[in-house]
């Protein structure tokens, strides 16, 4: 299946998130949680701690026993790691929890099942995402703006993280500038239908909303909104945050509900 049959959003203020898990986290071995960490600067250019840390406690009362792995790919010169101490992630881990740094896993060739593939007939990214029972996006509510363009990120563009820098890397060796070409929203679409259908379950922290007037994707303002917003479909939690957040909804998630609807998934 390239859509996900539970279409249902959740949404609740932040301070009264308390995560509900999709079913594939019930008992599940090992859980992949990616979060949007690249970057050593505060929210809203990074997931919350206090969204992740309710999202981690979720998966934890879902599976006791799983092996939760927090993967992650900076664009950035500073180390995940040294991103994460900044952050305070460490704090949030228990034992059966880890950090991973997608950039050094081994990584599988992920074939792009769109009925019309944009660029990439195939992508790379970690063999990782194959080897667990149950994938998690938490992704922060932005939007930038590429050529005049306004562009929304929020579950499924977190998944730029997840590419490996050394195979997508364009003049600058921190950055997926491959992953810009010919447009950001248009590569989204063969995300999707490359790795993006395989996430059981996404989370769009939308405390504070981050606005750029230009591209840059860590420098930019804050502008309150206190609400987080969670389901099975990214597609479909990425297209309720931006309703609800008036944000401009964005053109790939049609783009892709139509694909989607082509290749006989589900909206």
């Amino acid at each position: 299946m390239l859509g996900q049959g539970n279409s249902e959003v959740q949404i609740a203020d932040t301070n009264a998130f308390i995560y509900q898990p999709p079913a594939h986290a019930i008992a599940a071995k090992r859980i992949l949680v990616k979060p949007n960490l690249g970057y050593p600067v505060k929210p809203p250019v990074t997931v919350s701690m206090q969204v992740l840390d309710a999202v981690l406690k979720g998966l934890r009362l879902a599976s006791p026993k799983a092996e939760i792995l927090i993967v992650e790919g900076v664009c950035s010169p500073v180390s995940l790691s040294e991103i994460a101490r900044h952050h305070g992630l460490d704090e949030l881990l228990d034992e059966g929890m880890q950090l991973l740094d997608a950039d050094t896993l081994p990584l599988a060739e992920y074939v792009n099942r769109s009925p019309q593939p944009v660029r990439f007939k195939s992508m790379f990214a970690p063999a990782l995402l194959q080897e667990v029972d149950c994938r998690i996006t938490v992704g922060a509510l932005k939007r930038t703006h590429l050529k005049g363009e306004p562009l929304v990120s929020a579950s499924l563009k977190n998944l730029y993280g997840l590419f490996p820098r050394s195979h997508y890397k364009a003049r600058s060796a921190h950055s997926r500038g491959q992953l810009h070409r010919p447009s950001v929203p248009l590569i989204l679409q063969d995300v999707y239908f490359s790795i993006g259908y395989l996430f059981d379950g996404a989370v769009v922290d939308g405390d504070l909303k981050y606005f750029s007037p230009d591209w840059k994707p860590d420098k930019g303002r804050a502008i309150a909104f206190g609400k987080v917003f969670w389901g099975e479909d990214p597609i479909s939690v990425d297209r309720e945050a931006c309703a609800v957040g008036e944000e401009p909804m964005p053109s790939y998630l049609d783009a892709i509900s139509r694909l989607r609807n082509l290749a006989g998934g589900t909206q």
